[in-house]
């Protein structure tokens, strides 16, 4: 998708969260990292409908994220940096499917997309487990296959192998980076988006830094540094 800033800023009465931003991003994985507060979650925020600008305005494939509010929702995916907040009903395969379900799919269409959700990040033979029975990367990945199943443009993701180990950080790197989906990855595990081509580093609720992975770290590092 082509996401669109136009001096989109974004404030809670006096305070500005994120200083006006003009950006044009298309790019398949889009990293997004800078210190706590820095304005990481209202740009992402912003990208997907859930904050208003206060000023000027953010499209995706033309699509106004307030005027055609309904449209975006349909288009973009959100998982939250603890699935456990998002995994909701108490069988995985009937928490994959509540999103379809409520668009409407039902019988053997709807059981196609849930099983193909579930083929895809290798959770079949999980399909019947209760969420506290999986590991902290088979959670997430549950999470993302909910999200996958309504058919997203674009998936957000939140800090998506905070409190992971090492093998679950690098099953949830390799589903992120086979997606098909576009994605935006906000996170403070560097090495999650070191090889992606856009990485957007935040600073103090303005955009410090807009360049491949690598020299992106190296500038986080020295504002990390002062």
């Amino acid at each position: 998708m082509h996401i669109l800033f136009d001096q989109a800023e974004l404030s809670y009465g006096p305070v500005v969260a994120l200083k006006p931003l003009s950006l044009s991003l298309h790019e398949p994985r889009i990293g997004v990292i800078g210190l706590n507060g820095s304005g990481k979650t209202s740009f992402a925020r912003l990208v997907n409908g859930l904050a208003k600008p206060t000023r000027g305005r953010v499209t995706l494939d033309g699509l106004d994220t307030v005027a055609d509010e309904k449209a975006v929702i349909a288009v973009t995916g959100f998982i939250f940096q603890n699935p456990g907040h998002q995994i909701i009903l108490p069988i995985i395969r009937d928490d994959i499917a509540l999103g379809p379900l409520s668009r409407g799919l039902k019988g053997r269409d709807l059981e196609e997309r849930v099983e193909a959700a579930l083929a895809r990040f290798g959770l079949t033979d999980l399909a019947s487990r209760r969420p506290h029975e999986l590991s902290g990367g088979q959670l997430q990945l549950a999470a993302l296959a909910a999200v996958v199943v309504n058919r997203p443009k674009l998936i957000l993701f939140d800090e998506p192998t905070n409190q992971l180990d090492l093998r679950n950080r690098a099953r949830v790197k390799a589903a992120i980076e086979a997606l098909e989906e576009q994605a935006i990855v906000i996170s403070h595990d560097l090495d999650l988006v070191r090889d992606f081509s856009r990485v957007l580093v935040f600073h103090e609720g303005a955009l410090a830094f807009d360049g491949a992975g690598v020299d992106a770290i190296a500038r986080y590092r020295e504002i990390a540094a002062c």
